[in-house]
């Protein structure tokens, strides 16, 4: 008796746990819910925010994410992932077009958005997303770190105005993050190859594939200069 008395107060505990591990469930799917659609309007809104700043004239912006699927709009750097794009319109006429882009960087993967004019040029560059270390490599994502004091330029702002035919490359024409050679090469290349891209997609072209872009700038090593290069 005490032994069926025993399993029915097993069965009678297993069916409590779990009703109350199906209500967690459920409480947890809810919360997901509701929080993923805030994180998707957070999102949308910093979006807009930053196809502003690049594009202060323009009043309309769609989403062209089939062209980079297509290959329409095609990375020229194999190390260069393009994962959506906006088309930014002024009274009807295109007036530029953002690249979100990831790339790999000295501690995981760095997210951006690159903006490009119809004319060409950097409209700007914002990065989303980054592993990099703070005080070295998380300084390229700074508002507050300037790569040139004097005139308060920041390390991502250096891109802007500049010709997607330009070299865009640290220690060319663009000043590196100080000991984070990686991280400012990382975030050039997504430029670069952004830049490359749009215009092409401007003039009605797709690029090929460089395959000599293929290089990783992933890992600590030391620059040329003996500086180290974290990240």
């Amino acid at each position: 008796m005490s032994e069926k008395h025993d399993i029915g107060a097993m069965l009678k505990l297993g069916l409590v746990l779990a009703l109350f591990a199906a209500a967690a469930c459920s409480g947890l799917a809810l919360v997901y819910q509701a929080t993923s659609g805030i994180i998707t309007q957070h999102e949308q809104k910093d979006l807009e925010a930053a196809l502003g700043e690049f594009f202060p004239d323009g009043d309309s912006f769609t989403d062209i994410g089939e062209a980079v699927q297509t290959g329409i709009i095609k990375s020229p750097d194999p190390s260069v992932v393009f994962e959506n794009a906006y088309e930014v319109r002024r009274s009807g006429r295109i007036a530029g077009v953002a690249l979100r882009v990831a790339r790999s960087s000295y501690g995981g993967t760095l997210r951006a958005l690159v903006g490009v004019g119809a004319d060409g040029r950097i409209a700007g560059v914002r990065i989303l997303e980054h592993k990099d270390t703070p005080g070295l490599g998380a300084n390229a994502a700074s508002p507050s770190y300037y790569v040139d004091k004097a005139a308060k330029l920041t390390f991502y702002g250096q891109f802007t105005g500049r010709l997607s035919s330009d070299p865009l490359e640290p220690k060319k024409d663009i000043i590196a993050v100080t000991a984070s050679t990686v991280t400012s090469a990382a975030v050039a290349q997504a430029v670069r190859a952004s830049g490359r891209a749009l215009a092409a997609y401007f003039a009605g072209k797709t690029l090929e594939t460089d395959a000599g872009s293929a290089a990783s700038t992933g890992g600590g090593h030391e620059d040329d200069s003996g500086e180290g290069n974290a990240g």
